[in-house]
């Protein structure tokens, strides 16, 4: 699945190898841990956004309004 090439540069030669279980298995966690991260991050700006939306219904005012009226671009 994994494969590494690996090239010496004193002799040109180029080596194609497998990557062992703990290589795979180490890579396969770092993939998962940055897909949950990825997952965390999507879902703290979901209810973020979920919460300006409440704000900007109880005040009666659009996105464009609040940032006029906070200064922002």
């Amino acid at each position: 699945m994994y494969k590494e090439k690996i090239y010496d540069a004193q002799t040109g030669e180029e080596i194609l190898r497998d990557f062992t279980a703990d290589e795979v298995a180490e890579i396969e966690k770092v993939k998962a841990e940055r897909e949950a991260e990825a997952l965390a991050i999507a879902q703290a700006e979901a209810l973020a956004a979920q919460k300006r939306a409440v704000i900007l219904e109880k005040l009666g005012i659009t996105e464009d309004e609040a940032r006029l009226l906070l200064g922002g671009n």
